[in-house]
């Protein structure tokens, strides 16, 4: 298991590295730039750029880049809020975005969940249609529907909770923005545990298990969710990094100072270290996140993690 743990990190990191370059290739090659004041001369711009370095060669400044990040240094802002480290912001935006998302990925996955199982064992009954039209609706309608839906009714004219989030009621706050988001993550967790339930249930080895008097209990939660939860979890990965990063539209909607508002100002702008920045964050998490799914698969299974190590030992004997 270390062996293959080992692997996995040692890809992930190359990954992240890969995406770090290219993605400092890419600002390198777009046009403009953070100091787009026209009242600046060519003399002042070439001062500024020396200031902040952009006038080595961008192989010189990955390097450099990648030194600072070690030590927790992502740079300071250009325009948005100059020469203000955007550690600053980060460490206030990025815990609001994380907590919002992640409410969101744990209600909708527990929803999901139980919503799935019923249906699978309630099949082609009154559960079941239930079951399916909240999937449909959930997959159909964009979050921020049930954004405006809540405002409207919760917000406005309920006045259960506030309109537009408060610092000072955080949990008030981002019940509706929580509620939006996990609907798309309720759909798609009840969608898929459905579909592999009832697989896993109509198997063979599930009907000689239920024969011999298992009880039903122990027949669903350690035999049947256990082999269905591969699959689940595959899906489950993107979407707990879409959530817990934050979405735009519902940052927007509810006046959420997260961290999705900020990359759209920072992409406008040109702050290049801000877009460099919240996309390692952004690939950060997402790597993580596979790295995890990864493990948890030779966890739930460990024929894949061997499966896994016998074809990378084939291939080090082929050379």
């Amino acid at each position: 298991m270390k062996k293959y743990i080992t692997k996995r990190i040692i890809i992930s990191v190359i990954t992240l590295l890969v995406i770090l370059f290219i993605l400092f290739l890419m600002l390198e090659l777009m046009p403009g730039s953070p100091f787009n004041d026209e009242k600046l001369t060519e003399a002042q711009k070439a001062i500024i750029n020396a200031k902040y370095g952009l006038d080595k060669p961008i192989a010189v400044r990955f390097i450099n880049y990648i030194k600072a990040m070690i030590s927790g240094d992502f740079g300071v802002y250009y325009s948005i809020s100059k020469n203000t480290p955007i550690t600053s912001l980060l460490h206030t935006r990025l815990p609001i975005s994380l907590r919002i998302g992640g409410q969101a990925i744990l209600v909708g996955t527990v929803i999901g969940l139980i919503l799935g199982i019923i249906a699978a064992m309630k099949h082609n009954t009154i559960y079941d249609t239930v079951t399916t039209v909240i999937s449909v609706l959930g997959v159909s309608l964009p979050s921020y529907v049930f954004a405006m839906i809540l405002i409207y009714t919760m917000g406005f004219k309920l006045k259960w909770f506030p309109l537009l989030y408060q610092a000072k009621a955080p949990f008030q706050s981002s019940v509706m923005p929580t509620v939006s988001l996990c609907m798309f993550t309720i759909a798609t967790i009840a969608r898929f545990t459905r579909t592999e339930m009832l697989e896993v249930l109509g198997s063979d080895y599930m009907l000689l298990a239920e024969s011999k008097g298992i009880n039903s209990f122990r027949l669903i939660f350690r035999h049947a969710l256990r082999n269905a939860l591969i699959p689940i979890i595959t899906v489950l990965a993107p979407l707990v990094v879409g959530l817990m990063t934050g979405s735009l539209v519902v940052e927007k909607l509810f006046s959420i100072p997260g961290i999705g508002s900020l990359l759209v100002s920072a992409i406008q702008s040109n702050d290049y270290n801000v877009v460099v920045a919240l996309t390692f964050i952004y690939s950060l998490m997402y790597v993580g996140i596979m790295l995890l799914v990864d493990i948890l698969y030779g966890i739930i299974d460990p024929r894949i993690r061997l499966a896994k190590e016998d074809k990378c030992e084939e291939k080090t004997s082929s050379h």
